[in-house]
Parts: C-alpha cells; sequence; structure tokens
C-alpha cells in the first residue's frame, strides 16, 4: 500500500514518509522482471535497474549510518568504483536483501536520532538527521526517476506510484 505523507504530521514522520514512499518505487520497479531485464543495461554509462538498487542500499547506509556513529556492514565491494555495477556473481537476491537491511539500519537511526543530532559526513562536513532525510529524499526520488526512465525502455511499464485498486 502507498503511504501518503500526512497533512498534518510531525516534521520528521512527514519526511520519513516521504523517503519511505520513494524507496517503495524503487522496489515496485523491479517487479515482474526476470534476471536478465534487472541486469540489462539500457544507457551508454551502462545503468541498470539492480545496479541503482545497490547504490541505493550504500548511499542509506552512507548516509544514515556512518554519519552518526552507527553501524554498518562491510561492504564486499569498492564503494567509489563499484556501487553502480552489479557482478556476475552478485545475485538479485543479494543486492535485494542488502537494500532491506540498508533500509532497516537507516530506520532504525531515523527512529533513534534527533531531526537536529548532529553528523559527520564523508567529506567531513557537520550534518544534522533533518539534512540527511531531505537530501535521501532527493537521492531517491532522483533514482527513482532514472528506475521509471530504465523501465519504460525495457517493457514499456510506466508510472511514479503503484495504482492501488479502490475497495
Amino acid at each position: 500500500m502507498i503511504r501518503s505523507v500526512p497533512y498534518t504530521g510531525s516534521e520528521k514522520d512527514s519526511l520519513y514518509v516521504a523517503l519511505d514512499r520513494h524507496r517503495d518505487v524503487v522496489l515496485w520497479k523491479l517487479e515482474g522482471l526476470d534476471d536478465e531485464a534487472l541486469r540489462h543495461p539500457v544507457t551508454p554509462s551502462g545503468t541498470n535497474l539492480l545496479a541503482l538498487v545497490k547504490h541505493l542500499a550504500t548511499v542509506e547506509y552512507g548516509w544514515f549510518c556512518a554519519p552518526f556513529g552507527r553501524e554498518s556492514e562491510p561492504f564486499w565491494f569498492d564503494t567509489e568504483t563499484e556501487d553502480m555495477t552489479v557482478a556476475p556473481d552478485e545475485s538479485t537476491a543479494d543486492i535485494l536483501a542488502f537494500y532491506a537491511r540498508a533500509r532497516a539500519a537507516a530506520d532504525l537511526a531515523i527512529r533513534e536520532t534527533g531531526l537536529e543530532d548532529t553528523g559527520t559526513s564523508w567529506s567531513g562536513k557537520t550534518v544534522t538527521m533533518r539534512w540527511v532525510l531531505i537530501h535521501m529524499i532527493e537521492e531517491t526520488a532522483r533514482h527513482a526517476g532514472h528506475m521509471d526512465i530504465v523501465r519504460e525502455l525495457i517493457d514499456g511499464a510506466t508510472g511514479d506510484h503503484q495504482e492501488i485498486p479502490e475497495g
């Protein structure tokens, strides 16, 4: 079910739901495709759906966990050069599980960290949880848009959020 950003919710709840909506779109864009289609590059740079999921998992850990001193799992790939690629030995199930773990770790960080709490980003800048939430809404929405285009090029499917039948 697609959640709506609350019209009168708290700032933190509103930011979290906005992020989570786009996270759900990321997963929806994969539905109904086989492994070959998920890995199919449709741009000269090699962009494919599964690589975008891997990248988003990496940045969930990188922005929600690392700056606030929270645990992150060890990466099996070079985050500078391999987070937007999927190696032949990386299964779809492994990438999806990686994204699920990253989301869960990020959700815990969001719940346990105040909006004004600060951390240090990978670049050395001080950031608040509010800034990270806004940044990750932008990052996830941007890549969900890329995924919409990639999906359309694969099989013609379009849409920014899954339609839920009324009933």
